[in-house]
């Protein structure tokens, strides 16, 4: 009987040593996956922040040459009226006004107005977004396609009419 007892009681004990194990275990585990959860955190962040640097560079760039174009557009209505031609240059105008505004919406935003601006339009117009990147794509591929082809017959002109 005492040795039923001992052998139970060295059971129940190492039982309630594994259990301590398995909470060390599972605090570990979730110590490691906050770690985990933190860096990946930061690493977002800084990933934001470095795409946040290059849309406002971009953006500035882009939108200094925009209002360089509205202003050549400018001019070309200017032409255009003194041709007689009033209809063609007001609409010429309008594509010089709206240019413009958008040149100095692209050079006046910061890059993290600029990324929540295309968030909110894509989250208010998800099938615009589709078809956008539908168009791109379809676009890309004809490029693709149209350099695969002039890269074979370069490749075959270098190769001779033998191969």
């Amino acid at each position: 009987m005492a040795d039923t007892a001992i052998s139970t009681g060295a059971t129940g004990s190492s039982g309630a040593s594994n259990g301590g194990a398995k909470e060390q275990a599972q605090e570990k585990a979730k110590d490691v996956a906050g770690q985990a959860q933190e860096k990946a955190r930061d690493a977002g962040q800084k990933v934001r922040g470095r795409v946040s640097e290059q849309v406002d560079q971009r953006s500035t760039q882009a939108g200094e040459q925009i209002r360089g174009t509205a202003g050549d557009v400018r001019s070309f209505a200017q032409q255009m009226r003194e041709q007689g031609k009033d209809k063609p240059a007001q609409y010429a105008e309008q594509a010089a006004d709206r240019a413009e505004r958008l040149g100095g919406y692209l050079e006046d935003a910061d890059g993290d107005r600029i990324l929540g601006d295309v968030e909110r339009f894509g989250r208010s117009n998800p099938w615009a977004v589709v078809a956008g990147g539908l168009a791109l794509g379809f676009a890309a591929s004809r490029m693709l396609k149209a350099s695969s082809g002039e890269r074979y017959r370069s490749t075959q002109s270098q190769l001779g009419p033998s191969q």
